[in-house]
């Protein structure tokens, strides 16, 4: 028999949710062939089979929630093994059943009997908690009436006893509002889906941004018909030698590496009484998926190439839409740089992806009129966006990183000369 469990998940990352399994008990399996996918705060990863053999048994349910070397299920050796069913749990008899204290049976089949020797799920555990749903003395639909999620769900939508009104206190201060209730005729044009691990983890991690850094925004546009220009008159020649789109993206890592070397405090952050300034440039580039943003990092991005950086990018691009993005990809940038302009964004305000000092927001590309000498031309303008940490970026620094941004890409040959 081998044992199927739960990986190391990586730094910061101590559990993750089944997403869902591949094969089903009694099914044949080759060795490291994808198994089960489980969701982490960061990436959604697979499990292969550590051997060849049928799967016996799957001991964790989808939406379930595991630690690193949780046990997932078992394979067994040889193609052709039969398995019997787990035997049902033993009805308690009645006579126990009466004298026993009072239980309540969660799911369909339960067995009114003592509690369970199995502690709930830990997803079980943790919905209860949030809804505030008492596990004691119920029995689950689980192995030794072991409490799942679905039995907590299920407990949860049953009506509560009216209880007599307490009796009215002083008002001390006004409350929040709750949340109205849904007109009958609305809830069942209603759907609540509950947010998967990388959502509420970006929901947890941008409202801390917010309430942890001073944030201020400053803007700036730029003139794009330099390098509008430039890709236009080589990009073929840059397709056919380096085997990959030019794009925008090259030119604004490169000019946000000149920008951040000349004002280094965009490049630090805060720990405690302490400032860490970073020596190096591993720049973060948002990129969207079905399942939310993700930042993979360019490493030392002030060392690269254009064609390097765009190259990396592409990279992250597909395998973040293909789920495959490793934990290492999306750790230790030092800035990041989010393209509303893709989704037709004119101008936003970033959030800080902390704990960084910084984040540009590019935006689409717009014809607008401008004064050029004097005169009034049509040009191709970006709007930029800085957010920044207040705490340890002035206003002069701030502004100073964007126009040393809006030269380098006005005159995309100081980017090539090291300007």
């Amino acid at each position: 028999m081998t044992e199927i469990r739960v990986p190391t998940l990586g730094e910061s990352v101590t559990e993750a949710t089944i997403g869902r399994w591949f094969k089903k008990a009694g099914e044949a399996v080759a060795a490291d062939e994808p198994l089960v996918e489980l969701e982490t705060d960061k990436v959604t990863l697979e499990v292969n089979a550590p051997a060849a053999g049928v799967l016996a048994e799957t001991l964790a349910k989808e939406g379930e929630t595991v630690t690193p070397g949780a046990l997932l299920g078992q394979i067994t050796d040889g193609a052709g093994a039969v398995f019997a069913p787990a035997p049902a749990p033993r009805a308690a008899p009645v006579a126990a059943a009466v004298a026993a204290p009072e239980t309540v049976a969660a799911g369909a089949g339960a067995t009114v009997s003592e509690a369970p020797s199995r502690p709930p799920a830990p997803s079980a555990a943790k919905i209860a908690r949030e809804q505030g749903v008492d596990l004691s003395g119920v029995i689950g639909s689980g192995k030794q009436g072991q409490v799942l999620k679905e039995d907590v769900l299920a407990l949860a939508a049953r009506p509560a006893p009216v209880a007599p009104p307490p009796a009215p206190l002083p008002p001390v201060s006004a409350p929040p509002a709750p949340r109205p209730a849904s007109a009958p005729g609305d809830v069942e044009r209603e759907e609540r889906v509950r947010m998967s691990r990388l959502r509420q983890t970006i929901a947890r991690r941008l409202k801390e941004a917010q309430a942890n850094a001073a944030m201020l925004t400053t803007f700036n546009e730029v003139d794009m018909s330099a390098v509008m220009a430039l890709r236009n008159r080589y990009k073929d020649l840059f397709e056919k030698k380096h085997h990959v789109k030019l794009g925008f993206m090259g030119f604004f890592v490169k000019a946000c590496c000149k920008a951040l070397e000349e004002v280094p405090a965009v490049n630090a952050e805060i720990d405690g009484a302490d400032v860490i300034y970073k020596h190096y440039c591993h720049i973060g580039v948002a990129v969207g998926t079905d399942k939310g943003l993700v930042v993979p990092v360019v490493r030392d991005a002030d060392r690269l190439s254009v064609a390097e950086i765009e190259k990396a990018i592409g990279e992250f691009g597909r395998r973040a839409r293909e789920g495959r993005l490793d934990l290492e990809d999306l750790s230790g940038g030092t800035f990041t740089i989010s393209n509303g302009g893709t989704y037709g964004s004119l101008m936003s305000t970033p959030i800080l992806n902390a704990p960084q000092s910084g984040i540009l927001g590019m935006h689409k590309i717009e014809e607008r009129p401008v004064v050029v000498a004097g005169k009034i031309e049509i040009r191709p303008m970006m709007y930029l966006a800085l957010s920044y940490d207040h705490r340890i970026v002035d206003g002069k620094e701030a502004v100073t990183f964007l126009v040393r941004v809006k030269e380098q890409l006005e005159d995309p040959a100081r980017i090539v000369l090291d300007l």
